[in-house]
């Protein structure tokens, strides 16, 4: 419990709760997404040249990674099933859908609730309790997934490391690449 309450309390706003964090997130991908039209515009319309959609299209990337990996986050935390885990980070595709789908999780209550960081406390009978129960067919019901998710949410330090080094890495790779429809 201890361990639950230096996250809560001694975590920036923005991380305090799986709500928070994906709200900010899914907010954050919304601007990024209007910074690219208007980059759009800027290039198509205005003619500006390509540094606009190179700028605004690199950071929505970013912010676009990012969502999906907070979805991850949250919907093992959440214990959301696979198809919902990658659906709802499958959505940051649709301009402006991250929003609605967050006030649709929401009202659900499928946000709702505190990062587990620490196993479940012991009920009367001996076994152990859950802080919420997992969805059928969630991957956040298995042993090795809630220890592994425990462990990480309770060094968030090494998380925000984690998550940072694999969107940066994936955006790295996606920038070898190239972008959609090619260089051209």
């Amino acid at each position: 419990m201890r361990r639950r309450r230096v996250l809560a309390l001694g975590s920036p706003a923005i991380v305090r709760t799986p709500h928070r964090l994906f709200s900010t997130v899914a907010v954050a991908e919304t601007i990024t997404w209007t910074l690219l039209i208007i980059a759009m515009v800027l290039k198509y319309g205005v003619r500006v040249g390509d540094w606009p959609v190179s700028v605004a299209g690199l950071l929505h990337g970013v912010v676009f990674l990012s969502f999906a990996a907070t979805a991850a986050l949250v919907g093992l935390n959440q214990r959301w099933p696979l198809l919902r885990i990658v659906g709802t980070a499958a959505v940051a595709v649709v301009p402006y859908g991250t929003i609605p789908v967050e006030r649709s999780l929401a009202r659900r209550g499928l946000l709702r609730g505190v990062w587990r960081s620490a196993e479940p406390a012991a009920a009367p009978d001996g076994t152990a309790g859950r802080a919420s129960a997992p969805a059928r067919g969630s991957i956040g019901d298995a042993p090795a997934v809630d220890a592994a998710l425990r462990w990480v949410l309770a060094r968030p330090r090494t998380l925000a490391a984690l998550l940072v080094a694999a969107v940066a890495a994936i955006t790295a790779i996606l920038l070898v690449v190239g972008p959609p429809g090619g260089r051209g």
